[in-house]
């Protein structure tokens, strides 16, 4: 099935809009038939404003099928997203999705490593709750790194992660909260947090496991350009498989315009992919080399 058979045109209503630290915002919508085909590293295009023709792509945080909703987690940078943030429950807002092929994951590795950065901590924590919902077949550990303030307070974890340096105590609240390991890093001194990049801590860990342990590892990403590509090289480096989520600033959002094309390998040559509907996930040896 291609993944524009399920894309909606959806008339959503807000729920709740929430301030969060950094300038971010967590958007709940009631909008059943996108809830209940959303995958993580799947987004919705929205509409952000009447006034405003071009809609704005969004990546999905959460998704409740039985209830309806999704959430949306964005930070204000432009004109569509001031716009959006003045929008208030009850109102309505006209959505596209969802949108795109998501993240795929293999029992062979049962050890997920997420990896979020910034804007993409969001399709960690959907592919979190999904990976929660497995009953114990997979244990993941969420890393998120962020400099600017992350939308949520954190926690002091009360799940010990030995590899990492006891300081290093810094945790999501929701991730506890699911019983999942969580640290984040930033180079911005934020209390409890990694000092340095999210791969650096990344890397701490990878190189804590023994070979049989690494083998049941496989990484997922989402974030600026160059974590992914850091991500990528992380996972070359230890010979465990990647998958990186892209965002790139795209137009139509369901393949038309080819705006948001990025170079993919295929074989023994490149070709040209849309990340809008090929993507936003790509097998990460695909993009990065």
């Amino acid at each position: 099935m291609s993944p524009r058979d399920t894309i909606f045109l959806e008339d959503g209503r807000i729920l709740s809009h929430q301030a969060c630290p950094g300038d971010q915002y967590l958007l709940r919508l009631e909008a059943p038939r996108i809830a209940a085909h959303a995958r993580p590293g799947t987004f919705v295009h929205l509409q952000c404003d009447a006034l405003l023709p071009m809609r704005r792509p969004l990546s999905l945080m959460r998704a409740s099928a039985q209830e309806g909703w999704i959430e949306l987690l964005y930070r204000t940078v432009g004109l569509g997203t001031r716009c959006l943030a003045r929008r208030r429950p009850g109102e309505g807002l006209s959505l596209l999705g969802p949108i795109g092929r998501p993240f795929s994951w293999d029992p062979r590795y049962p050890r997920p490593l997420l990896i979020g950065g910034g804007v993409g901590i969001p399709p960690m924590i959907f592919l979190a709750q999904a990976l929660r919902r497995e009953k114990g077949r997979y244990r993941p550990l969420m890393l998120a790194g962020s400099e600017t303030p992350f939308p949520f307070t954190p926690r002091p974890s009360q799940i010990l992660i030995p590899a990492l340096p006891p300081e290093v105590i810094a945790a999501m609240p929701l991730m506890e909260d699911w019983n999942i390991p969580s640290r984040l890093a930033s180079l911005q001194g934020f209390p409890g947090c990694y000092q340095g990049y999210v791969t650096d801590l990344a890397r701490l860990w990878l190189e804590s496991l023994d070979a049989d342990t690494l083998e049941e590892v496989a990484l997922y990403a989402c974030g600026p350009h160059a974590m992914l590509e850091a991500a990528a090289r992380l996972a070359r480096n230890f010979g465990r498989p990647c998958q990186v989520a892209l965002e790139e600033y795209m137009a139509c959002g369901v393949g038309g315009c080819a705006g948001c094309t990025v170079p993919v390998y295929e074989g023994d040559g490149i070709r040209m992919k849309r990340v809008c509907v090929d993507g936003p996930v790509f097998e990460a040896e695909a993009v990065f080399r």
